[in-house]
């Protein structure tokens, strides 16, 4: 029998990529001669400034006008600011009046200004100085011929004294490079500079408004991924659903031989933090294969048909792309269930669904694109978009279960330096309902407690505080209660613990602690089980019920009054009391009428109990009479359990108020029986009582 042929790798059979010419590169300004023609022109135009007012003497208008009186002056340059010229000193008369008096007030004005600052006892006067010019030391003064500069005051006088003195005088005009510079260059410049940053905006513009209906997909090369199945864990049922998408995009003959047809989309759901994009570049990862990741509300704009131009670019890329991976995270965001409500946002949704719709019908199924889609709300999503043939596949990933969190802690211990008294199964079983996110935060909380006290490795007792500090919140030792507020949280959680204990069915004491912890929490007793619990049966219901209601039980028994304390206790027992009666069927006045439903969807479920349907007032009220009369019930049981072991809880309250923190070993101890002994058994659940 002849050798099968070898499979043909797709991206073989790829048109050549036609690669844009490279932009050229912009040769920075030094390099440009326009800019060095420029720097001349300037340092030209600054030499001659400079050595124009090194080279002349600059004099008060009233000494010019007096040497012009006594003839000194030879020559002016009369310009349109400024009067430029020579003088000699040594023509005319040498002792002249005017002169001689406008030298003795320049002298003057600065002996009296030098005396009146050296005065002892005196009353300091100051003087103003008449011009700059006054202060010039006379002695200085040039005894031969020197050019002069002075500003122009207005005097229409001055051409005839200039005539009577036989002064040889003319006009000035700018010179040439100061006027072309300052009259033309230097304008002209500043507009083409302004023209040219309106232009470069209003060119920006056009392009963003040009570029609305481009895909903001960001296309992550195969090799820049990063990811692999093997950084995935926790979700191995998930894992095998898409190495079928693997096999495809690596091996496509292998099924197209057979006649299969690959889904066209592969919808990932579960809660929160369970690792769905993580799990779509894993999968781009392993096939080797161009990864499109975008997000739902990226195809949403404020106008309209923006969100379906970008849905026909996103697949015109990835057909070029082709084999390719295409995310879309958070698709409720567009694909949510159509007239549900009016206005333009929503039809401008609508028509950004129905081009999803049509693009999803628009290509074959094997031509190597694949769709992958992830949403924690999949009871909101059109049913056209999930119909066969669109999103043929549906991924569940839930919470991961007691193997999957040691898998999860194991992934996420790669590299951190680990003591030898680390026990991952240990934190596994205390972490019962975190997500791979919570579990990845843990280990990195585990490692910051680690540096900060300079530990060089991670400790058990590290990962254990980290895990309290996600699931309470971080100590606040700061917070400083009165003595009479301490004992109160003392009694108050050592009425939760004693009444778990004494419950049957009832999760195990793991910790107590009244330390304060979080927003509110002044205390909290932690229940952990061993492993993970997925029926709930109505004795666990009750004794779960039973231990939240005493820490109240337990202030009316040792103080005679309750305080404020138990309100999240309160809430979260009548929670528990409510669904037992609508949702479980377990109470007498519905029976197996099912009357109540959780807000939220199945992954995104608030902290609140379930909304009555449509019953009539009846029925409500017999609703709220049999979960007020369940509640008051299991609390008279919970306060017979306190009242009947005092000791105990006087016995352990006092010892909780001075070490702060029991384990469950010192629990019980203090009541006299081993673990073994305690007889308790699996469960899940926590109970955190906060006085305020």
């Amino acid at each position: 029998m002849p050798d099968a042929p070898p499979s043909k790798d797709p991206r073989q059979d790829r048109p050549p990529e036609i690669k844009p010419p490279r932009p050229t590169e912009t040769p920075p300004w030094w390099k440009v001669p326009l800019w060095w023609l420029v720097l001349t022109v300037l340092l030209v135009w600054l030499w001659q400034e400079t050595f124009d007012s090194l080279a002349v003497r600059t004099i008060p208008y009233s000494e010019f006008k007096a040497r012009l009186k006594c003839g000194q002056v030879v020559e002016v340059l009369v310009g349109p600011d400024t009067i430029e010229g020579q003088i000699d000193p040594t023509r005319g008369d040498a002792e002249c009046p005017a002169l001689a008096a406008q030298t003795r007030s320049s002298d003057g004005a600065d002996a009296d200004a030098k005396s009146g600052s050296d005065a002892a006892g005196g009353t300091k006067t100051e003087r103003p100085v008449p011009f700059p010019g006054a202060k010039e030391d006379r002695t200085d003064a040039p005894k031969g011929p020197f050019v002069f500069r002075t500003v122009r005051v207005e005097d229409p006088k001055l051409t005839e004294q200039l005539e009577a003195a036989d002064v040889k005088f003319v006009g000035q005009r700018p010179r040439l490079l100061t006027h072309i510079l300052l009259g033309w260059l230097l304008p002209i410049g500043f507009m083409l500079l302004l023209w040219g940053l309106l232009a470069r905006r209003m060119a920006g513009a056009a392009g963003q408004a040009l570029s609305f209906g481009k895909s903001r997909a960001k296309l992550v090369a195969d090799q820049d991924t990063g990811v692999t199945f093997d950084d995935v864990a926790g979700a191995e049922e998930a894992k095998q659903d898409l190495a079928e998408v693997v096999e495809f995009l690596k091996h496509p003959d292998r099924y197209t031989r057979l006649g299969a047809k690959i889904p066209k989309g592969i919808l990932l759901v579960g809660p929160p933090g369970t690792g769905k994009t993580l799990l779509a570049r894993a999968v781009a990862g392993e096939a080797g294969v161009p990864f499109f990741h975008l997000s739902g509300s990226d195809f949403v704009e404020m106008f309209v048909g923006v969100g379906a131009a970008r849905v026909r670019d996103l697949f015109e890329q990835a057909q070029k792309h082709a084999p390719c991976i295409v995310f879309i995270d958070e698709i409720d965001a567009i694909g949510r269930q159509r007239g549900v409500h009016m206005g333009v946002v929503n039809d401008e949704r609508e028509q950004t669904l129905n081009q999803l719709l049509v693009e999803l019908d628009g290509f074959e199924p094997n031509n190597g694109v694949i769709i992958l889609a992830a949403t924690n709300r999949p009871d909101v999503l059109d049913p056209a978009l999930l119909r066969p043939g669109r999103f043929d596949r549906q991924v569940v990933l839930d919470a991961p279960d007691l193997d999957g969190r040691e898998a999860i802690l194991k992934v996420h211990a790669r590299g951190k330096p680990l003591a030898d008294d680390v026990d991952l199964r240990a934190i596994a079983k205390a972490t019962p309902g975190m997500s791979g996110a919570d579990l990845a935060n843990a280990m990195n909380e585990a490692a910051l407690l680690a540096a900060r006290r300079g530990e060089e490795r991670i400790t058990q007792a590290d990962i254990e505080a980290a895990v309290e500090r996600i699931v309470a919140g971080p100590e606040r030792k700061s917070r400083r209660l009165s003595e009479e507020d301490k004992r109160r949280v003392a009694y108050h959680e050592t009425g939760h613990a004693l009444v778990a204990h004494e419950s049957p069915g009832a999760d195990p004491v793991h910790k107590i602690s009244i330390v304060p912890r979080g927003h509110a929490a002044l205390g909290y007793t932690l229940q952990l089980p061993d492993q993970d619990q997925y029926l709930l049966t109505r004795t666990e219901l009750e004794g779960k019920i039973r231990s939240l209601l005493g820490g109240r039980a337990a202030e009316e028994v040792v103080f005679g009054e309750v305080s404020s304390g138990a309100e999240n206790d309160l809430e979260r027992a009548t929670t528990l009391a409510r669904q037992m009666v609508t949702m479980f069927g377990m109470g007498r006045s519905v029976g197996l009428y099912h009357v109540g439903h959780q807000e939220g969807g199945a992954f995104l479920r608030g902290p609140y109990g379930p909304v009555l349907r449509e019953v009539s007032d009846a029925t409500a009220r017999e609703v709220d009479q049999e979960v007020r009369e369940l509640l008051e019930r299991l609390y008279g049981e919970a306060k017979g359990i306190l009242e009947r072991r005092r000791n105990d809880l006087e016995r352990i309250a006092s010892h909780l108020l001075s070490a702060e923190t029991l384990d469950r070993a010192t629990f019980l101890e203090l009541l006299g029986e081993s673990d073994d002994e305690a007889g308790t058994r699996d469960g899940v659940g926590q109970e955190a009582a906060a006085p305020p």
